[in-house]
C-alpha cells in the first residue's frame, strides 16, 4: 500500500502567526502577558485545539499548554516547548524598524522575539495541529508548552506545569522535551550549570583625609579578592562535555556616594558556570578557600561573608537518547549531513528539567540572528527544513 502523501509545510500560516505574535509586545517584566496569551488561545480555538492556562498562585497567567493523543497504543509522551515572552527592546533608536514591526526584507522576518522564541512557538503550534488532524498516524501523547515567564529567569510557566500546587494532581513527567531555541547548525543536548554568590568584604572606616588613622579600605580588599578569584585555577574542558567552567565577577558596590569616608563594606557578585568536572560543591570550596586566604592577610577586619544563591547542575543528554537519534536521522534525510551535538554555555530550562529527571534537548530551531540585540530576525528559508526535520523526528518517536 502506498504511503499517504506528506502535506506541504504551512509556511504562510506559520509566518502569519509569527507576525501576529511579534506585533504583540511581551517583554519579560515590562508587558502584560494577557495579549500574547490571547493571541495564541485564539489561534488554537480556531483550529479546534483545546488548551489550558498555567497560572501562578496570584492568578497571573504564566503559560499555556495544549495536548493531543494518538489513536495507536504505546508511544511516549513528548512535549514541545517554546517561550512567548521576550527580552527587552534596549535602545529603540538602535533598531532599523520598530521592534514590534514583523516586516520581511531580503528573506528575513524581523522583530523582537522572532528568533527567541516566537518563531519556535509558531512552528510547534502548527506541528501540533498537523498531528492532531491525523491522530491515527501516531502513538502516545504530544504536548506543547508555551512559557510566558522564561526571559525573567523564573521559568514560571514551566514550573507551573511541572510543579503544580498540592492538590492539583501528580507532577507531570513526560518522556522527553524538545525546546525550540533558535539555531539549526547543531542539536543542543545540554548546558553548563550555574551557582552565584554575593561576597561582603569588610574594612575599617576612617576619614578619607586622616593622616594617622587611615582605616582599612574595603574596596581595596575587595579588588584584591576579585583578582584572586579571577586567577583561581579551574578545571580544563572536559572532552566528554565540551565546555570548561567559568568564574565571572558581575558586580561591585561600595561607599555611600560621599567622598570623605574610607568605606568599611564592599559587595562583590560572582557567577560560576558549572560542568560535570566542576560541580556545586567544588565551586563553593574554591570560592571559600580563596576568600579565607585573602582574609588571613587582614586579621584586623571582620571575615568576608558569603551568601550563596543556588542554581542548577550541568547536564548533557546522551547522543544515544531516542530524541537525539530521531533528530539526527531526520536531519540526515533533510539536510544530507550529520547534525553535530553539543552543550550550551548559558544555563536554560533544560537544566531545570534535568533536575526533575526529564530529558530535554535545548536547541534546534529556526536560523536566527541578533538575538537579544537590535534588529533580531529569522531566516524564512529555514522554516521549511526545520519543520520537516521536527515532523520526521516526531514520526520516528511517536510511531509506537
Amino acid at each position: 500500500m502506498a504511503s499517504p502523501p506528506v502535506p506541504p509545510v504551512p509556511t504562510d500560516s506559520i509566518v502569519a502567526l509569527l507576525q501576529a505574535l511579534v506585533r504583540t509586545p511581551s517583554r519579560a517584566g515590562a508587558d502584560a502577558t494577557e495579549p500574547v496569551l490571547g493571541c495564541m488561545e485564539d489561534w488554537f480555538r480556531r483550529r479546534g485545539l483545546a488548551c489550558r492556562r498555567l497560572q501562578g498562585a496570584d492568578g497571573q497567567p504564566l503559560g499555556l499548554y495544549a495536548e493531543i493523543a494518538g489513536a495507536r497504543p504505546g508511544g511516549p509522551w513528548t512535549v514541545l516547548d517554546a517561550t512567548l515572552d521576550t527580552a527587552g527592546f534596549g535602545d529603540a533608536a538602535s533598531w532599523t524598524r520598530s521592534p514590534t514591526d514583523p516586516g520581511i526584507e531580503d528573506g528575513w522576518l524581523h522583530g523582537r522575539g522572532s528568533a527567541d522564541s516566537k518563531g519556535g512557538a509558531a512552528l510547534f503550534a502548527h506541528l501540533l495541529a498537523e498531528f492532531g488532524a491525523a491522530p491515527e498516524g501516531f502513538a502516545g501523547r504530544l504536548g506543547l508548552l508555551l512559557d510566558l515567564d522564561e526571559h525573567s529567569g523564573r521559568f514560571g510557566g514551566a514550573r507551573a506545569f511541572f510543579d503544580p500546587p498540592p492538590g492539583d494532581g501528580p507532577a507531570p513527567r513526560p518522556d522527553g522535551v524538545l525546546i525550540g531555541y533558535p539555531g539549526m547548525d547543531r542539536i543542543v543536548t545540554g548546558g553548563r550549570g550555574f551557582l552565584r554568590a554575593r561576597l561582603v568584604v569588610h574594612g575599617i572606616a576612617a576619614h578619607a583625609g586622616a593622616s594617622r588613622r587611615r582605616g582599612l579600605n574595603a574596596i581595596t580588599r575587595a579588588t584584591a579578592l576579585a583578582r584572586a578569584l579571577e586567577a583561581a585555577p579551574l578545571p580544563p574542558t572536559d572532552p566528554a562535555f565540551g565546555l570548561a567552567p567559568q568564574l565571572t565577577l558581575t558586580g561591585i558596590q561600595a561607599g555611600d556616594g560621599g567622598y570623605t569616608q574610607v568605606p568599611d563594606r564592599c559587595e562583590l557578585r560572582i557567577d560560576l558556570r558549572l560542568t560535570p568536572g566542576f560541580d556545586d560543591a567544588q565551586a563553593r570550596a574554591l570560592v571559600q578557600a580563596t576568600v579565607e586566604r585573602q582574609d588571613a592577610a587582614h586579621a584586623g577586619a571582620a571575615a568576608t561573608a558569603i551568601e550563596w544563591f543556588g542554581g542548577w547542575p550541568a547536564y548533557r543528554v546522551p547522543d544515544t537518547h531516542p530524541m537525539v537519534a530521531a533528530l539526527r536521522e531526520a536531519g540526515r534525510a533533510e539536510l544530507g549531513i550529520e547534525l553535530p551535538t553539543g552543550v550550551a554555555g548559558p544555563s536554560n530550562i533544560g537544566n531545570y528539567l534535568h533536575g526533575l529527571g526529564v530529558p530535554a534537548l535545548c536547541g534546534f530551531g529556526l536560523r536566527g540572528e541578533r538575538i537579544h540585540a537590535a534588529d533580531e530576525r529569522i531566516a524564512l528559508d529555514s522554516i521549511g527544513p526545520v519543520y520537516r526535520i521536527y515532523r520526521a523526528a516526531l514520526n520516528l518517536l511517536q510511531r509506537g
